[in-house]
C-alpha cells in the first residue's frame, strides 16, 4: 500500500540470551550493559516505543523482570545516514518540468535510502537525474519525496524538485484529498468474494503489538479510511478471486492491505497479511496457480495519482499501466470472469 508513515525502527538488532546471571534483572539495565552506545535513558525510549522483543513478543515495560533462557532482541536505532548519493537508474518518467516529476516505480524499488537498502533507491535515481538541484528539498535524507509506496508495491508516484512544490504537494497529501483534488486508486487482488459492491473500511492503524514488521487494526491507532469498489469478479465453486479498486481517504503504512485482511479478503500473495491464504493456491487452475506463484509480492498496484501542480494550479492526472506480473495474473483469470463488475 501507499506508505506515507515511516514506523520501523532500521538499525541492527542485538540479541542477548538470559543466563542464570542475569535473571531477575530489570529489562533497561541489561539492555544498557549490552548496548553501551547507548544510554541507560534512551534505552528506556527504545523501549516504550516498542524496540524490544522478548521471546518474539513486543515488551514496553522497563522494569520487565528477565527470566533464564528468554532472548532478548532490541532494535537499535541507526547511526545517522550518508547523504544519498547520486546513482545512474533507469527510471519510467510519466511527466516531468521544473517543479515536479512523475514516474511509474516498478516492484521491488525501494524509495528512500535506510539500513538494508543504502543504494539502489528512488532517492538514489532521481538525484542522478535531476542533480545537484535535487538534493536537501524538503529534507537532506529523502530529498523531494513527499509519499511513499511499499518496495513491493508498483505505480505512480511524483516527487518535488523546488522547496515551494514540495510544500504545496506535501499539503495536498496531509489533506488526502478531503478538501483538495488530490486522488489517488489502487488495484488490488484479493482472496475471495466481498459481500458488497462498494464500500469503505474505517477502522484505526497502529504497529502490530505482536510483530513490529506489521500494522493492525489498533482502538488506539491512527485515522484509516479505505473506500472500495469491485471491477471484476473472478472464480468458480471452490476458489474466487476478486479485482477491487481502492481509493484512500488517509495515507497510513500498509493501508490497504491491513484493511483488506480486516474484512477477511486479503491481497493475493501478501506473505505478510495473507500467510493462512497460501494453501488456496492449490484449489487455483493451472494457469491462474502459476500466475500467483510468479508474483511473490502482494497484488497491488497504485494505478491512478491526481494532484493540483503546485506551480499552475492546473488539476493533473496519472495512470500507470498493470506491471507485467499483475497483467499476466489478470490474463490468467479472465477466462473465469464471473462478469460482474462494480456489483
Amino acid at each position: 500500500m501507499a506508505d506515507d508513515t515511516d514506523f520501523e525502527f532500521e538499525g541492527e538488532p542485538v540479541e542477548v540470551v538470559v543466563d542464570a546471571a542475569m535473571a531477575g534483572g530489570r529489562l533497561d539495565a541489561m539492555l544498557a550493559k549490552a548496548h553501551d552506545a547507548l544510554s541507560r535513558s534512551r534505552i528506556k525510549d527504545l523501549i516504550l516505543s516498542g524496540a524490544v522483543a522478548v521471546d518474539g513478543k513486543t515488551v514496553a515495560e522497563p522494569k520487565y523482570r528477565l527470566r533464564d533462557g528468554e532472548t532478548i532482541v532490541l532494535l537499535a536505532p541507526p547511526p545517522d545516514d550518508p547523504e544519498p548519493q547520486p546513482e545512474d537508474i533507469p527510471l519510467d518518467i510519466l511527466y516531468e518540468d521544473e517543479h515536479l516529476i512523475v514516474i511509474n516505480k516498478p516492484v521491488g524499488m525501494v524509495v528512500h535510502p535506510a539500513p538494508g537498502s543504502p543504494s539502489g533507491t528512488l532517492v538514489n535515481a532521481l538525484i542522478f537525474h535531476c542533480g545537484d538541484s535535487l538534493k536537501g528539498i524538503g529534507g537532506v535524507k529523502r530529498p523531494g519525496i513527499v509519499h511513499r509506496l511499499d518496495k513491493d508495491t508498483s505505480g505512480v508516484m511524483v516527487a518535488a524538485k523546488t522547496e515551494k512544490a514540495h510544500k504545496h504537494l506535501s499539503e495536498q497529501f496531509a489533506d488526502h484529498g478531503r478538501t483538495g483534488p488530490l486522488h489517488r486508486a489502487y488495484i488490488a487482488y484479493a482472496w475471495g468474494s466481498t459481500q458488497s459492491g462498494m464500500g469503505t473500511v474505517d477502522a484505526p492503524l497502529g504497529r502490530d503489538p505482536g510483530n513490529r514488521l506489521k500494522q493492525a487494526v489498533l482502538k488506539s491507532g491512527r485515522e484509516a479510511i479505505t473506500h472500495y469498489a469491485v471491477e471484476a469478479r473472478y472464480g468458480e465453486p471452490g476458489w474466487d478471486i476478486t479485482r477491487i479498486q481502492c481509493q484512500l481517504e488517509t495515507g497510513r503504512t500498509h493501508q490497504i492491505r491491513v484493511h483488506m485482511a480486516h474484512i477477511g479478503h486479503p491481497l493475493v500473495s501478501d506473505l505478510l497479511y495473507a500467510p493462512g491464504f497460501a494453501t488456496k493456491i492449490n484449489k487455483l487452475p493451472e494457469t491462474v496457480a502459476a500466475a500467483v506463484q510468479a508474483l511473490g509480492r502482494q497484488a497491488l498496484h497504485a494505478a491512478e495519482l491526481g494532484f493540483e501542480h503546485p506551480a499552475t494550479g492546473e488539476e493533473m492526472m496519472f495512470e500507470a499501466e498493470l506491471p507485467d506480473d499483475l497483467q499476466a495474473l489478470d490474463d490468467a483469470l479472465a477466462p473465469y470472469d464471473q462478469v460482474v463488475r462494480r456489483g
